[in-house]
C-alpha cells in the first residue's frame, strides 16, 4: 500500500486541496470579523463548490462514505456544537461537511493554502501570546451564541485535546458558558485499526499509516438538542458534565467510561524528562482537587517562587487542616479536607507544607522537572552548606512522583560519592546530566504498575489507595489498553 495506494491518495488529496484555495479566497473578501454580510449568489457557489470539493478529498483518503445518523439542529436552535470523542485530526470531517466555525490558534491563518481555507469557515481565533486571550475566546463565542443564528454554527471539542477514545475526559467550560442550547455529536470510527493522535503523535505517521487502509469508515451522530436548566446556565461545569454523560452513554451500544481527568491531567501524564509521572500517581488526584480549588490559576513562575519561600520560612513546622485551609486563604470544605489527607504522611493530621509547594510546581509545569527540584532543594537545604540528606531527598522525590514510598539509599550514594552523607542541589544536577533516567534507573526500576488498584492501607495519601477506581477502567492518552 506504501508504495502504490498511497502516494496515488495523497496526491489527489493535496490537489483537491490546492484546488479548493481560489474558491476559499474568492468568498473571503470583503469579510468582517465582526459582522456576517448577507449571502450572494456567487458566495453561495463558492460554498457549495468547496464543501464537494474536501469530500472529493475525503474520499481520496479513503473515506468512502460517511454515515451520518440524526438531525442537525439549525443555527438558530444550536449555535454551538460539542464533538467527542477528540482523537484525530480527521475530526475535522464535520467540519468540512457543515462549514461549521470552529476555534483555531490564531498562528493557523498564516499558512498558506490551509490558512485561507480556515479563514473561509470564519472560526474564532485564539493567541497563545495574548494573556487575555481565553478571556476574549469565551466573549467572542457568547457573542455569536446570542446572535440568534445569523453566524455559523461553532464546533467545539470540549475535551481540549486529543485522547485514544477509551474515554472521555473532563469537558472544559467554553462551549457551556454561553448558558445556550447545544447538539452533542458524538464521532465513531468503527475501523480495527484504531489510529489517533495518542497512539501515533507523528502526524506524517497517521496520515501514511490512515491512507494505506483500504476503508476508513466514519460515523457523525447528531444527538437531540440540549437546553440547559436554570441550575446549569448558572453552573457551566455543571452544564458540560452533564451533557459529557449524555454523550458517554449513547457512544455505543455500551457506555463509554468517563473520568475527572483533564487536559491539564494528560499534559501531566505525558511530560517527557526526568521525572515522568508514574500511571498510578496520586499527582493526577492532587492536579484535580488543586483545579477545582482554584490553586492552579495564576500560579506562575513567581508565584512559585512565592510559596517555595514562605514554606521555608514554616521549616520545622507543620499545619494542620485549620492551618492549611489559613495559609491558603480558603475556606474548610470536603475537598479541602481531601486535598490535606494528601499530605498526612504520619496520619496524624499535620502535614509539610513544602509538600504541597512540590506537587503544586509539578502540576503546573509538568515538562520542567529540573525547575520544581531546583524549587525543593531550596526549601529543604541547611542554611549553612546549602545540602540535604538522604532523608529529605527521599521526601522531595516521593512527592514529585506522586508514590507512597520511594527507597533512595542507591540514588543518594551514587550521587554522594564523598560519603559525606549530604548532597548539594550542583551534585544532584550533575548527577542528572550523566544520568538523565535516573527515576527509571534508580527508583522505579522495580517497581510495577497493577492491573488493579492497590488496596492495603497506606498512610501518605501519595498512592494508588487515594486513586479513583471508576479512572481504572479507561486509559490516558499514551498509555495503551489491557488489549493492546
Amino acid at each position: 500500500m506504501t508504495v502504490t495506494v498511497f502516494p496515488v491518495r495523497l496526491f489527489f488529496a493535496v490537489l483537491l486541496m490546492l484546488l479548493a484555495w481560489p474558491f476559499a479566497f474568492a468568498a473571503s473578501l470583503g469579510r468582517s470579523e465582526l459582522a456576517v454580510e448577507t449571502e450572494t449568489w456567487w458566495r453561495r457557489i463558492c460554498d457549495i463548490a468547496l464543501r464537494g470539493i474536501m469530500r472529493a478529498m475525503w474520499f481520496c483518503g479513503g473515506f468512502h462514505w460517511v454515515t451520518v445518523k440524526g438531525e442537525p439542529a439549525p443555527p438558530s436552535q444550536a449555535p454551538i456544537l460539542t464533538l467527542a470523542p477528540h482523537s484525530s485530526y480527521f475530526d475535522a470531517i464535520p467540519v468540512t461537511m457543515t462549514m461549521a466555525s470552529i476555534v483555531m490558534k490564531t498562528e493557523s491563518k498564516n499558512i498558506p493554502v490551509w490558512g485561507t481555507l480556515i479563514k473561509f469557515i470564519r472560526p474564532v481565533f485564539v493567541s497563545r501570546s495574548d494573556q487575555d486571550s481565553r478571556k476574549k475566546t469565551v466573549e467572542e463565542i457568547k457573542r455569536r451564541a446570542h446572535a440568534g443564528g445569523e453566524w455559523p454554527q461553532i464546533m467545539i471539542f470540549p475535551e481540549g485535546t486529543c485522547t485514544n477514545r477509551s474515554c472521555l475526559i473532563t469537558f472544559k467550560p467554553g462551549a457551556f458558558i454561553p448558558a445556550v442550547p447545544v447538539q452533542p455529536v458524538v464521532l465513531r470510527y468503527p475501523n480495527r485499526m484504531l489510529i489517533t493522535l495518542s497512539r501515533f503523535p507523528l502526524r506524517f505517521e497517521i496520515l501514511w499509516l490512515t491512507l494505506c487502509q483500504f476503508h476508513n469508515p466514519i460515523e457523525i451522530e447528531y444527538l437531540p438538542l440540549y437546553t440547559p436548566s436554570e441550575e446549569e446556565k448558572n453552573n457551566p461545569a455543571l452544564f458540560a458534565n452533564n451533557v459529557r454523560s449524555i454523550m458517554a452513554k449513547l457512544h455505543n451500544l455500551h457506555l463509554l467510561p468517563i473520568t475527572d481527568l483533564s487536559f491539564d491531567d494528560c499534559q501531566l501524564s505525558l511530560a517527557k524528562g526526568p521525572m515522568r509521572v508514574p500511571s498510578n500517581s496520586s499527582l493526577l488526584q492532587f492536579n484535580r482537587l488543586a483545579r477545582r480549588l482554584g490553586l492552579r490559576a495564576g500560579t506562575t513562575d513567581t508565584v512559585l517562587e512565592q510559596q517555595a519561600s514562605k514554606a521555608r520560612k514554616l521549616w520545622g513546622y507543620t499545619l494542620g487542616l485549620g492551618d492549611f485551609a489559613h495559609y491558603l486563604d480558603l475556606p474548610v470544605t470536603d475537598m479541602l479536607t481531601e486535598l490535606h489527607s494528601l499530605f498526612n504522611q504520619h496520619g496524624d493530621g499535620q502535614i509539610d507544607i513544602r509538600e504541597y509547594v512540590i506537587a503544586l510546581s509539578v502540576a503546573c509545569q509538568p515538562s520542567k522537572a529540573m525547575d520544581t527540584l531546583r524549587l525543593a532543594f531550596g526549601m529543604y537545604e541547611a542554611k549553612e552548606d546549602r545540602a540535604i540528606v538522604e532523608k529529605d531527598l527521599a521526601s522531595i522525590l516521593r512527592t514529585a512522583l506522586g508514590v507512597a514510598e520511594v527507597d533512595v539509599t542507591e540514588l543518594f550514594s551514587a550521587i554522594d560519592t564523598l560519603d559525606a552523607g549530604k548532597i548539594t542541589h550542583d551534585d544532584f544536577c550533575r548527577f542528572v546530566e550523566q544520568h538523565p533516567d535516573f527515576a527509571q534507573e534508580y527508583l522505579l526500576s522495580s517497581r510495577t504498575t497493577p492491573s488493579t488498584p492497590h488496596t492495603a492501607p497506606l498512610v501518605n495519601g501519595f498512592s494508588v489507595a487515594h486513586y479513583d477506581m471508576e479512572e481504572q477502567t479507561c486509559s490516558l492518552p499514551g498509555q495503551k489498553r489491557k488489549e493492546d
